[in-house]
């Protein structure tokens, strides 16, 4: 079974599950209840947004349980002596990896938590997460041209810029080493 928690220094991940999605789309003011944590003011964040949260909804019901983990994580900051445990962004995999072991991630921080490393410890953790499954060979990230926070975020956690997507989207790849056994493929 694919583990839905990870936990990086400062963040805790937890995978998103079809309950969470719904309260996030159609019942936000029980979301911060499932999900244990303060939401910040500007909730959804840049790239993941409502079409986004229902891609997830749509591919955990359409995959049953084999799909969990391999679409969005929240990323919670996690409780300090002046801080609530805060929501602070979203990120995951497009999906499960394909028959060579490749999986797309994408990730988003909220506009209040930029600027304090914690998407680069988001992709960290993503990274990790993928490794552990021990089906994830290698990793593809896409960024806008213009967004260096982002470049530079791919670029801490040793992905490497590939030739330019079709869509004029930057592309980054790395190679995935894994480090548990391998579990069983998710049906498709």
């Amino acid at each position: 079974m694919i583990p839905l928690i990870a936990h990086t220094s400062r963040l805790t991940l937890i995978a998103a599950s079809r309950a969470l999605l719904i309260a996030e789309l159609q019942k936000p003011r029980y979301f911060p209840i499932l999900l244990g944590a303060a939401m910040p003011a500007d909730w959804p964040p840049g790239e993941y947004d409502q079409e986004t949260a229902g891609f997830f909804l749509a591919q955990l019901t359409a995959g049953g349980r084999t799909a969990a983990g391999w679409y969005g994580w929240y990323a919670i900051r996690k409780a300090s002596a002046d801080t609530p445990a805060t929501l602070v962004g979203a990120g995951g995999f497009l999906g499960p990896p394909d028959a060579a072991g490749t999986a797309e991630i994408g990730y988003s921080i909220a506009a209040d938590w930029r600027g304090q490393g914690l998407a680069t410890e988001l992709v960290a953790g993503l990274v990790q997460h993928a490794a552990q499954t021990a089906m994830v060979r290698r990793l593809i990230a896409h960024t806008q041209p213009g967004n260096e926070a982002s470049r530079q975020v791919l670029l801490h956690n040793d992905f490497q810029p590939t030739a330019p997507a079709a869509d004029g989207r930057l592309r980054f790849e790395r190679m995935v080493e894994p480090i548990g056994p391998a579990l069983p493929q998710p049906a498709k």
